[in-house]
């Protein structure tokens, strides 16, 4: 058991990533964008993130910690209070994927509008100053991804949930063609997948084996006293 848990699988370390980017893949592929929290999308990342965490930089942790099961449990804590800190600091925000600037605008444009008819806007940033709300929109053109981001000191959260409501509903009336990287994150994905499950297998043929070895290794050890 403790031979089992003294090092983390390879293919436990790609499987999270490649279903990440499979999903990503499938997002990017759909007629439809998709709106995420900050929240959720931080989760997700940091999830996919975890096993290549834990055999990089957090693996030189474990041995600290003493017993391979705590080890990695204490790990995994302090990857999960990591990716927590990191969602708390940042400010709130909605992703659209698979959708561009251009695109986006004009129904951010519209919900704008819609909750504070004295909004005024200066760029890419909307001010509604009767519904305590400031917003960005911060697009990444080459990804097809839009962040919609609340800025300023002051954020109404009721206003801020009525505006992710809305633009969830207005998204989900979008037409969108399908992007350029949905096949590209598609393949990758798939490949790290098969590269888990192939780790996986030649990982319990070799478990397999190993007994085997032992066996005949203290057979030949009692033939020759």
């Amino acid at each position: 058991m403790d031979t089992l848990l003294d090092t983390l699988p390879l293919w436990a370390a790609l499987l999270p990533l490649g279903l990440y980017l499979l999903a990503l893949g499938c997002v990017h592929l759909r007629g439809r964008p998709l709106v995420l929290s900050g929240v959720w999308d931080g989760i997700l990342l940091g999830g996919s993130l975890a096993g290549l965490a834990l055999v990089g930089p957090l693996a030189l942790v474990r041995p600290v910690v003493g017993s391979p099961l705590w080890g990695w449990l204490i790990v995994l804590l302090l990857f999960g209070l990591l990716v927590a800190l990191c969602v708390l600091v940042s400010r709130p925000r909605l992703i659209v994927y698979n959708i561009t600037v251009d695109q986006l605008r004009p129904l951010v444009a519209e919900l704008v509008s819609a909750l504070d008819p004295a909004a005024r806007w200066a760029g890419e940033s909307a001010a509604l100053p009767t519904r305590g709300l400031q917003l960005h929109i911060d697009g990444n053109g080459s990804m097809r991804s839009v962040s919609v981001v609340a800025v300023g000191e002051r954020m109404s959260l009721e206003s801020w949930g009525e505006f992710g409501r809305r633009l969830r509903q207005g998204v989900a009336r979008l037409r969108v063609r399908s992007s350029p990287w949905g096949p590209i994150f598609t393949a990758v994905g798939g490949a790290v997948i098969v590269l888990a499950v192939w780790s996986a297998y030649a990982a319990a043929v070799h478990s397999a084996v190993d007994p085997q070895e032992t066996t005949d290794a203290g057979a030949r050890r009692s033939v020759g006293t």
